[in-house]
């Protein structure tokens, strides 16, 4: 009974801190960038496309129906292997983007002009290039809620399920999915815009706004483009494989090794896998085997179906 409670009670922390980590991700969109006149990648910057078409639909709305879409896609494609915290993102992220909106004040500036949650577009209205220092400061509060959620092993859907998606048929990095779909999106916004001028601005910011998140992202992270490779020593380790199998959805390769002072057989657990996901999977081996040896470590280059494709040349 005391197990399930701990359980229960560390499983309640994580949500809450994906919430959280979604709430603050909305934030930085909304106070930050939108009023700004920024714009980003994925499902909340095509959200933001479709909001400026359809502005009758709010962007929180947008975010749940683009993922929706995606989530069914996927779904049919690659199967339903998505976890309950990824829709659990969606849903809060979707509801978060409504709720800043509802709940930040508008901004008037010294000319009058009322800009909608740019509070802080007015107060930072007489610094020089105060929309590039908004951006900036969305991006890193955006890139850090994002990271908080990759800690619990949380994700916003959006690229993810798309790189699953393409990653079914052709082996494709995930970052280059990211980067293309990003530049993509933010190239389309000169077509929403008033004129080209505001166009251009929007898709410069938006470049800065993609690096400066990802940077972010990665800092945190320690470096999230990378890939971690674990190793999990434990006689329990088809367990440790079938969980990590079933609730982090990743492969697991069984090694057999000797341990030379023992001289006892052992067999070991490889699994090699983003550096977001490397949390959940320890926290899987352990909750199975308290005693189980691991090590984990940083890996520059990883070739094959979900990871980089391998030159040919």
């Amino acid at each position: 009974m005391k197990l399930s409670m701990t359980k229960a009670a560390v499983g309640f922390k994580e949500y809450i801190v994906l919430g959280l980590g979604m709430f603050l991700y909305a934030f930085g969109w909304t106070a930050c960038i939108i009023p700004a006149g920024g714009m980003g990648g994925g499902a909340t910057g095509m959200s933001m496309l479709l909001n400026a078409i359809f502005p009758a639909i709010t962007l929180g709305q947008f975010v749940f129906i683009i993922n929706g879409i995606l989530l069914l896609i996927g779904g049919f494609i690659v199967g339903w292997n998505f976890g309950l915290k990824t829709i659990y993102c969606i849903i809060v992220l979707s509801i978060a983007m409504d709720a800043w909106d509802y709940w930040l004040p508008n901004g008037v500036l010294l000319d009058g002009e009322i800009v909608p949650n740019g509070l802080l577009v007015q107060y930072t209205e007489t610094i020089n290039s105060h929309n590039i220092l908004l951006i900036i400061l969305g991006a890193v509060i955006a890139g850090s809620g994002v990271a908080i959620s990759f800690s619990q092993g949380g994700s916003t859907g959006g690229t993810d399920i798309v790189a699953m998606i393409i990653n079914k048929y052709k082996t494709i990095s995930y970052g280059k999915i990211v980067i293309s779909s990003d530049f993509f999106i933010i190239g389309c916004s000169i077509f929403v815009a008033d004129d080209i001028a505001t166009g251009i601005a929007t898709i410069v910011y938006g470049y800065i706004m993609i690096a400066v998140y990802g940077y972010t992202v990665d800092v945190i992270q320690s470096g999230s483009q990378q890939s971690s490779q674990i190793f999990i020593i434990s006689p329990k380790y088809a367990e440790i494989a079938d969980a990590i199998n079933n609730e982090a959805h990743r492969g697991v390769t069984i090694i057999d090794g000797k341990g030379w002072y023992s001289k006892a057989e052992c067999k070991i657990a490889m699994v090699v896998c983003r550096k977001r996901n490397a949390s959940e999977i320890l926290k899987i081996a352990h909750r199975i085997d308290e005693n189980a040896f691991i090590t984990m470590g940083s890996v520059m280059g990883v070739y094959g179906k979900g990871f980089e494709a391998l030159s040919k040349a």
